[in-house]
């Protein structure tokens, strides 16, 4: 399935208007209807829906494996999804924009888990990673898209996904392992933008124990991310990053310093 379209435009260049077509990523809402309900309306690119609804699902805790999934059905616009307890409540429906913006959550943070994993990886792996996954054609060809990428310690990439919002693509591929018998407590993910608290929260519920991006990360983030054990590696750029969490994570890394104060 295509994830974009060619629309007409008007470019300015060389001081002179010229008609053309650009490529344009699309966005369509998708709703998860979870025993009858709607959980949330997703703006999203229309792929891979079966691994988007597992994903969230799974990091908005309302199942903690896909064992509690007695009937799924992928509609055009929507998700529709039996769990084994069908009489669970949901407080609240959550939408989720396509632009990464944060939104009230089903989980209360104080109540994250911990992620539980011995993963180190080494630094050129990190760098590796980042660069072969996020140097992505459709990202050059449209300029308008987010990519998440599961990745092995030793470099192995689990699985790939781009979305117009980097939170859905990091559903995807949490969704994608799930089905896939794939164990996330020895994989990190690969992401491009900014390192929010969002994505944080995803990773500890999903049992991913580092995030690395090319972007920078949030102060939210990091403190989550040092309470549930997972390591946020940022800026990994040139063979250079910064890690700000669980340096024990990166083989060869020193403890972080002490703040001041």
């Amino acid at each position: 399935m295509t994830m974009y379209h060619e629309l007409p435009c008007i470019k300015y260049e060389d001081e002179a208007f010229v008609p053309a077509l650009h490529p344009v990523v699309d966005e369509v809402p998708v709703s998860v209807i979870v025993n009858g309900r709607t959980a949330a309306t997703m703006m999203t690119s229309p792929i891979m829906l079966q691994e988007l609804a597992v994903g969230f699902l799974l990091t908005e805790g309302l199942i903690k494996n896909t064992a509690e999934i007695e009937a799924l059905a992928v509609r055009e616009t929507s998700v529709e999804v039996i769990t084994t307890n069908p009489q669970k409540l949901l407080f609240s429906k959550k939408s989720v924009l396509s632009g990464c913006g944060g939104t009230t959550s089903f989980l209360d943070t104080r109540r994250l888990p911990k992620v539980r994993s011995d993963l180190v990886v080494a630094p050129e792996t990190i760098i590796a990673s980042v660069k072969d996954l996020l140097s992505s054609p459709l990202h050059r060809l449209t300029g308008g898209i987010h990519g998440v990428g599961l990745v092995k310690a030793d470099g192995g990439v689990v699985s790939f996904v781009e979305d117009i919002g980097r939170h859905n693509a990091l559903d995807r591929v949490i969704g994608h392992a799930a089905l896939n018998g794939v164990e996330t407590a020895g994989c990190f993910a690969v992401s491009t933008g900014r390192i929010s608290s969002e994505m944080a929260r995803k990773c500890l519920r999903a049992g991913i124990p580092l995030i690395v991006s090319r972007g920078a990360t949030t102060s939210l983030a990091v403190e989550l991310a040092e309470k549930g054990g997972v390591a946020i590696v940022g800026f990994v750029r040139a063979g250079r990053m910064n890690i700000y969490t669980h340096p024990e994570r990166v083989a060869g890394a020193p403890p972080l310093p002490e703040r001041d104060g």
